[in-house]
């Protein structure tokens, strides 16, 4: 309800909504616009009270600002949530960017919103409940809007070098159970692969596998070897010898075996079909 200048606007009625916190407000005996409870107070509404169309628009406005801020409270109770996150789920809710602004910047300066405190919290919880390192811990947060220099400071702060090679000392244990059945060299690239690839660093990688011995006895890694060479034979068996051979001692070497150990089991088959 606008009015013009010269008509006086004065509440006449305030009545509550079914909706809880709800109030309708109505200028000169007819009904004008809703408003929380949280505006209503903050503006001391009271019957009354006189109003300007300038007045009323502003608290449209404020109403518009309350409800959105309420409908953030809500996803926020959830969970913590980035900048990025909250104002990109308010534009998803339609609420216009003349109003995210102002919501956005109350739920900052309520402590509400924090990125750098996201950052921190967020690094410490995945150091503790997952397997990821410091870059895929990066690549998370930057997906969320946290700024650069925030995530820097967060995983200088709480995943420290030291802290990453005990959980690489977890990892790499857990991972060479995995590849038990490989020779030692793969069972090396795939460890070192797989944590590259959880977020931690080619060096602090280095320094966990220095520490570990990836062995295998010579009779365990013969039978590895007599058991995949047998498959393979079996798979080339229709090639010319000498073809079948190189394809055969390809495979074995890219799985790892050495070169003595390949040409002695092929001798020892090569007797066995003569």
């Amino acid at each position: 309800m606008a009015g013009d200048s010269s008509t006086k606007l004065e509440i006449t009625k305030i009545e509550a909504q079914k909706r809880a916190g709800r109030y309708n407000v109505y200028v000169n005996g007819h009904y004008a616009f809703p408003v929380s409870e949280d505006v209503l107070i903050r503006y001391r509404l009271l019957k009354g009270t006189e109003l300007t169309a300038d007045m009323i628009k502003t608290l449209v406005s404020a109403d518009d600002q309350s409800k959105a801020y309420e409908l953030a409270l809500n996803y926020l109770s959830y969970q913590q949530r980035t900048e990025k996150e909250l104002s990109d789920y308010l534009v998803k809710k339609e609420v216009p960017e003349t109003t995210v602004a102002p919501v956005m910047a109350r739920l900052i300066d309520d402590k509400l919103l924090d990125d750098e405190h996201y950052a921190h919290s967020y690094v410490r919880t995945m150091k503790r409940t997952s397997d990821k390192g410091p870059s895929v811990i990066r690549r998370q947060l930057k997906q969320r809007g946290v700024k650069d220099e925030l995530i820097d400071n967060a995983l200088a702060e709480d995943y420290q070098p030291n802290e990453q090679l005990e959980r690489l000392s977890e990892l790499v244990k857990k991972l060479k159970r995995q590849y038990q059945k490989l020779t030692p060299k793969i069972q090396r690239q795939k460890v070192q692969q797989r944590l590259v690839e959880k977020g931690f660093s080619f060096d602090l990688v280095g320094q966990a596998l220095a520490e570990t011995s990836f062995e295998m006895d010579s009779e365990t890694e013969l039978a590895l070897l007599s058991s995949q060479a047998e498959k393979l034979w079996r798979r080339y068996h229709a090639k010319p010898e000498r073809e079948r051979q190189v394809k055969i001692r390809q495979s074995l070497y890219r799985k790892g075996f050495s070169g003595d150990l390949i040409s002695r089991w092929l001798e020892q088959k090569a007797e066995e079909e003569s």
